[in-house]
């Protein structure tokens, strides 16, 4: 399945959030230090429920030993940001894709928005100072991915 990348999250309620669906899709989740809570807060807990122990997630230190990893292994690396400018449902996603999403207060690094040009975004009404939460925008794009895919082991 797809592989969601959240580079230096904030909000442990939004990571827990994010965990439930990846499990439910059979997707992997990666954290890129820093975060901006333990693995062992009571918010990220809560908000992941019981699915914990069906999470497949891998912790980076750094943008750069997520990269080594990525380069190993391979699969298309897509970049999501409510500053991106393609949409989200113009990519053809497959198995083993990495679906990359920066913080939620301050998008990506300046190092990963300068660096990757093809960043995509989910439509919204413009003039609008905030966006979609970080675990909607998540779960729109994982969905997005299996619904491509043909739902794979899904019913």
């Amino acid at each position: 399945m797809v592989k969601v990348v959240l580079v230096e999250p904030e909000i442990p309620q939004n990571a827990g959030n994010v965990s439930r669906t990846c499990v439910l899709t059979g997707s992997e989740l990666h954290l890129v230090e820093p975060l901006g809570f333990s693995l062992e807060e009571r918010h990220l807990k809560r908000a992941g429920l019981d699915y914990w122990k069906y999470l497949k997630l891998k912790v980076h230190p750094s943008w750069d030993d997520f990269l080594k990893e990525y380069d190993y292994h391979g699969g298309g690396l897509y970049f999501f940001s409510s500053h991106g400018e393609g949409c989200y449902t113009q990519l053809s996603y497959r198995p083993g894709d990495y679906l990359v999403f920066g913080s939620e207060t301050s998008g990506f690094p300046d190092y990963i928005f300068n660096s990757y040009r093809q960043i995509c975004r989910i439509p919204m009404i413009r003039g609008i100072e905030r966006s979609l939460n970080l675990s909607n925008t998540v779960a729109i794009v994982v969905y997005e991915a299996v619904r491509q895919m043909g739902f794979p082991g899904m019913e």
